[in-house]
């Protein structure tokens, strides 16, 4: 689904990412471990072009988002993106951050008003059945003010869901939560793991990344200095610098 080659992120003198090639394949849940500073997040950022490479490619099925001539929003819409700090939208109401993206394009060149009308209808209908799912339905009027970070999070994730994606990256999703409020984050990314979603997850929590991934990647000075299964990756580690990264984290 997804393959970098040679991806290459250079800040001046600063190389972040250093000539990554790996293949992220459809169902897989990538989670990228590393140190601060290690490039997972700029990884992440540069798999949708949020970020733009230096160099290299990044094909998303089959297409090189890095070309000038490809419409990268129209890539983006399926491929979702979960922030760690939320970035919902204060002014706007629960239902209108999750049926704003889908309503921009759904009503996107269409004039009939009966027409508009059924199309946002069946968009808010499926923003209430999202929101039910996650049990925040009866929030759907209430702004993100008045949630709590664990809620505010799970709406960030369904707002992603909305757009029915072919594959979801989330930043740390659970770094800027209090540590009673991880675990309802966490089982929705679990929940959305076993229906099969294809996911790349960058993230600190060690246990989650044993539970959740199919495949772990380690990251390190801007490089994938090892991967593999959970179970050889913390348990079978090959490389000094992970060996050494487990006994800090572990």
């Amino acid at each position: 689904m997804i393959e970098a080659i040679n991806l290459t992120k250079r800040y001046g003198n600063l190389t972040v990412l250093d000539e990554i090639s790996e293949t992220i394949h459809e169902g897989e849940r990538i989670v990228i471990i590393g140190p601060s500073g290690s490039g997972k997040s700029t990884f992440l950022r540069c798999l949708n072009c949020m970020e733009d490479p230096t160099s290299g490619s990044i094909m998303f099925e089959g297409v090189d988002l890095t070309d000038m001539k490809v419409d990268i929003n129209y890539h983006r819409q399926r491929m979702g993106m979960v922030f760690q700090q939320f970035n919902l939208f204060n002014n706007k109401t629960v239902l209108q951050n999750i049926t704003l993206a889908p309503l921009h394009i759904g009503l996107k060149g269409v004039r009939d008003r009966e027409k508009r009308a059924q199309i946002k209808a069946d968009i808010e209908a499926n923003a209430h059945k999202l929101l039910q799912r996650i049990g925040l339905d009866d929030w759907a009027d209430k702004y993100p003010s008045t949630l709590s970070g664990g809620q505010k999070q799970r709406v960030a994730i369904v707002r992603a869901l909305a757009m029915n994606p072919k594959v979801i990256l989330f930043d740390e999703p659970t770094s800027a939560l209090d540590p009673e409020m991880v675990g309802e984050v966490l089982d929705l990314i679990k929940q959305l793991a076993e229906e099969g979603m294809t996911m790349v997850i960058v993230t600190h929590e060690m246990g989650f990344a044993r539970e959740v991934a199919s495949r772990v990647f380690f990251m390190d000075g801007g490089k994938i200095m090892e991967q593999g299964t959970p179970e050889d990756v913390f348990e079978r580690p090959q490389c000094p610098r992970l060996k050494e990264f487990l006994s800090k984290v572990l």
